[in-house]
Parts: structure tokens; C-alpha cells; sequence
């Protein structure tokens, strides 16, 4: 008998699934794509149910190559980040998730702001508040959709609710938390100036573990949708620009990490928790506790659209199909002078928003 370890990572426009074997070498992945629903102009949602059968397609390809004997020891977690999946009394989704490519907060960004204060806020949480953060999502559903807000038992982010329908259990860990801008990053808990400007009871909020702890086990439902024995343990996982620093090994203040994804972020480590106040850079949790030499936090500059370009792209403009969409594209790409001949491209949202990050 062997033992292996399961990595999902629940991604903006698809979900990864990775088994690697004690020493962190890669045996076998799986990945499905699921669609971004944009139901209004500047809106963009997507159904945790799309994103579990997802997970299970995925995980059973990923597990679907291993040999006979090995064994799943245990399954970590990571996801997009900031989003927002609303849970009734029954801890199930009671609205299509909001994720943090949503604009229609736009409105009440400025007004949140403005109720924290703007400094307060960006020392508090680590950040200038921004659409699609799960701050101002919830504040726009407490204007625009009060009925669905007040039906809420709880707020969790994207790859927490995947973790719920794992192990049945409700947490987040710092990362994920300090990504909703709802948070005290220093302090590592939930701020209560902020929640209480956005008439927000903590009790809606789930508890904060360490991003390394082990949350809950595998069920047996969930044991039988992933191929997996229950009992599994479950770690509780962070957001994926917390991971990624971890997986490219850069946890040194001197290193720097640039990620290029649905989005895209330059993000550097930082063993103590400094807010820039003019707000022109996030300070975000990291997966890592605090301690002495130890990286607990990063500083991260982002913005919007990277591969969802590239998407839109394939989908839209092109009608590409295939495994080999991007390759082609790619090899196209290449043919071009530098410069593209003068051409641009820049994305914008229909409708008026705060920006995330110049």
C-alpha cells in the first residue's frame, strides 16, 4: 500500500485536481470547466452546483490513473478568492455565487468606504475595498436583494463551500478571510468596526482555522461522488495567491511571484502586517501562522482580466474548439511583430465601477 495526497483547486473558470505522493511529485490530475453566468450587464455568477460536479469529474479523472494500493491520505484545498456564496438555515446555497469579477457592487463601494473610513478600513482590513469583494457584495445584497440576505445563516467564500459539501463542516481559514475585506488582518479575526458599519452580525460569519489544520473528513456521500474513502481528512486550505506563493517556494521578503491566471497578480511575502494607507496595494493573510522569520502575510498589486481575455477570446471572437484552442492561438500570436502593429486591447466592464487594481 501507498499513500497520496489530493490538491483541488477551485479556480475561476475551472476546477484542477492533483495527486501527488509524499515527496510532492505529481502522479496524476484531472481539470473541468464550468461557465462565468453574466444575468445582467457587469454581473458575473456561477452555481456551486456546476462547480461540485466539477470537482467530482475532476477528482475522478485525477484518481482514475493510480495504481492499485495507493491510497488518498488527504485532501487540500485552495480557490479564487473574494467571492461570495450565500447559505440558508439548512447551510445550503440560497443565490448563485457571486464571484470577484462582479461589478454591481460599484455603488457601494464608496459608501461602505466612506462609513469605515478610508484609511481606518485600508488599516484594518489590508486593502481599498473594491467590487466583487465579498464586503461589498454583501452590502449589496443588504440594498438591492434584502429578502435573499436576510434568509442568510451564513457567508462563506468559493473554495469553503467546497470544503462543506467534502466534510459537511462550515470554516474559513485567515487567507480567504482577509480576502473579504471583512477582517482584521493584524489581528487575524473578524473586524468589528467593519462589521458593524455594514450592519453585518458575526454570527453569519464561519469560524477561522489555520489554513494547515485539518477541518473535517471526507462523507460518505462525498466519499461516493469523488471515488474517495470516507473519513479522508479534509485541511482547510486557503486562497490561490496565498498557495501559489507557497507552491513557486517564495516565502522571502526579497522574492516576488507573478501570477498570470483568470486574472493576474505580482504578489511579495511579508513577515509583518504593513497596509500601505494610500490603498494602492493589498496586504493579505497568508496560509502560513505568524512567527518568528515566518511570512504570515503578502502584499499583492492585481488585475482583473488576464486569461478571461484569452477566453473571451477563444469563445467570442474566434469559435475555437478543442484541447488545442490556446496553443493555436498561442502560435498565431506568435507570428505577429512585436507591437501587434499598433494594435490594443483593453478590457472594461459595461457600466460604471470602482476599478480592483490599476
Amino acid at each position: 500500500m501507498s499513500e497520496a495526497f489530493l490538491g483541488i483547486d477551485l479556480g475561476t473558470s475551472s476546477v484542477k485536481a492533483l495527486v501527488v505522493d509524499g515527496r510532492g511529485h505529481v502522479i496524476s490530475s484531472g481539470s473541468a470547466e464550468y461557465p462565468i453566468h453574466h444575468p445582467h450587464p457587469g454581473w458575473a455568477e456561477q452555481d456551486p452546483d456546476e462547480w461540485w460536479a466539477g470537482v467530482s469529474a475532476a477528482v475522478r479523472q485525477a484518481t482514475g490513473w493510480l495504481s492499485a494500493g495507493t491510497t488518498i491520505a488527504g485532501i487540500g484545498l485552495t480557490g479564487q478568492m473574494h467571492g461570495t456564496v450565500f447559505l440558508g438555515d439548512n447551510h445550503t446555497p440560497i443565490a448563485p455565487a457571486v464571484i470577484w469579477a462582479d461589478g454591481r457592487s460599484w455603488r457601494q463601494v464608496p459608501e461602505v468606504t466612506a462609513a469605515v473610513g478610508r484609511e481606518r478600513l485600508a488599516d484594518l482590513a489590508g486593502s481599498p475595498l473594491a467590487v466583487g469583494f465579498q464586503a461589498a457584495t454583501i452590502a449589496w445584497f443588504r440594498s438591492e436583494q434584502a429578502s435573499t440576505w436576510w434568509r442568510t445563516a451564513k457567508v462563506i467564500s468559493p473554495k469553503d463551500e467546497i470544503r462543506r459539501r467534502l466534510t459537511g463542516e462550515i470554516a474559513t481559514d485567515p487567507g480567504d478571510a482577509s480576502a473579504a475585506l471583512l477582517f482584521d488582518v493584524r489581528w487575524r479575526t473578524w473586524a468589528a468596526d467593519i462589521l458593524k458599519a455594514l450592519e453585518i452580525e458575526p454570527s453569519k460569519l464561519p469560524p477561522i482555522l489555520p489554513a494547515s489544520g485539518i477541518a473535517g473528513t471526507l462523507t460518505p456521500q462525498a466519499a461516493e461522488a469523488l471515488g474517495i474513502a470516507p473519513g479522508t481528512p479534509v485541511v482547510t486550505g486557503t486562497g490561490d495567491a496565498g498557495a501559489g506563493l507557497l507552491g513557486a517556494g517564495i516565502v522571502e521578503p526579497t522574492t516576488m511571484l507573478l501570477s498570470l491566471s483568470t486574472g493576474s497578480q505580482v504578489m511579495i511575502p511579508a513577515e509583518i502586517a504593513h497596509p500601505d494607507p494610500e490603498g494602492r496595494i493589498h496586504t493579505f493573510c497568508s496560509a502560513l501562522e505568524p512567527g518568528p522569520g515566518c511570512p504570515a502575510w503578502y502584499q499583492m498589486g492585481a488585475t482583473l482580466v488576464a486569461g478571461m481575455a484569452m477566453r473571451w477570446l477563444r469563445d467570442t471572437m474566434l469559435d475555437l474548439r478543442g484541447p488545442d484552442a490556446y496553443d493555436r492561438m498561442t502560435s498565431w500570436a506568435e507570428s505577429s511583430p512585436i507591437g501587434a502593429r499598433g494594435l490594443l486591447f483593453l478590457p472594461y466592464m459595461v457600466g460604471e465601477r470602482t476599478p480592483h487594481m490599476d
